[in-house]
């Protein structure tokens, strides 16, 4: 693309979280200790969830996909912001730049709606529990995590195709970790104006759709929980949902700041706050959360250990 007859701009250059040298080693070690804990947790919690045979429930197979793509996009942001940490020259160059912002709309569209999709798991297996096996059977689970995945597509398409016909002449600093598109329209020479709305809309009706979704499917969960007769039993019921309920709300309350406002109120800075807790905080949170706080993996966990022990 650095090429092409619609650019003068080879590379950009990421200002990174700070411009202060004394913090680059503290923050690099902070995030390396970050990274680590959420690449090796994500990666034996699915793991985990192959191998242990009670775990392979629709549930389950939606928290794998889900920690495959806290994966997936925490090692696309953290690896550059890493090495960036460690360089005088921060540099990106505009092909990796785009294939950064890409593969970034894929995997935080289709993390939004595999969250939805995991309330209307939730809400299945407490409003009609006799007829959960029925509806959650094993091709429906695939197809609506395809559909996630296909979700993601649609928004890399929609928000970078416009992208590639932009001219970027200059300046080719991102006030950024990473390639977001927010800050790159922000730098190009054309008029950004009908991406910009694009990105608004797009990105509204990704979030009302799984909000919709996800609110629905919680009315419905209360309502039932509402007409168990025992305190003991509705607050039962209802743990099962808080380790997602409290995944939805850091997700969507972070990722808020970032894309679902207008341009006019849009901070550089509060985006690169905010894309710091959704990018690489919150899938470690992720997996803290849906293993310290879930009776059945920290079970399984102990089986697991166990086997192991014996077989030594």
């Amino acid at each position: 693309m650095a090429g092409s007859n619609n650019t003068s701009v080879i590379e950009f250059l990421l200002v990174g979280l700070t411009d202060r040298p004394e913090l680059q080693m503290p923050l690099f070690a902070l995030f390396l200790v970050i990274y680590l804990i959420t690449m090796i947790g994500n990666v034996c919690m699915i793991l985990l969830i192959q191998i242990d045979v009670t775990l392979h429930t629709p549930m389950y197979f939606f928290l794998c996909n889900l920690a495959l793509c806290d994966i997936c996009y925490s090692t696309l942001l953290a690896t550059k912001m890493l090495i960036n940490f460690l360089l005088e020259h921060k540099a990106s160059s505009f092909i990796c730049c785009v294939f950064q912002s890409f593969f970034f709309a894929i995997y935080i569209t289709t993390e939004g709606l595999l969250l939805a999709i995991m309330a209307y798991d939730h809400s299945t297996a407490i409003v009609n529990p006799l007829l959960y096996t029925a509806i959650m059977i094993p091709k429906i689970c695939l197809q609506l995590v395809l559909a996630c995945y296909l979700g993601g597509l649609a928004h890399l398409l929609t928000q970078t195709i416009g992208l590639l016909s932009f001219n970027f002449c200059g300046p080719s600093v991102i006030n950024h970790f990473f390639c977001d598109i927010p800050p790159l329209l922000k730098l190009s020479c054309s008029d950004s104006h009908t991406n910009e709305l694009l990105l608004l809309t797009f990105s509204g009706a990704i979030a009302a759709i799984t909000l919709i979704i996800t609110v629905i499917s919680y009315v419905q969960i209360v309502t039932t929980i509402l007409r168990i007769g025992s305190v003991k039993g509705r607050y039962k019921t209802f743990s099962t949902c808080t380790s997602h309920l409290t995944a939805v709300i850091l997700f969507y309350g972070s990722l808020s700041f970032s894309y679902i406002q207008p341009s006019s109120q849009y901070s550089l800075e509060q985006e690169k706050v905010s894309a710091v807790v959704y990018t690489l905080v919150i899938p470690m949170l992720n997996l803290l959360i849906y293993s310290l706080r879930n009776k059945d993996v920290k079970e399984a966990l102990k089986r697991s250990i166990k086997w192991k022990n014996c077989h030594q």
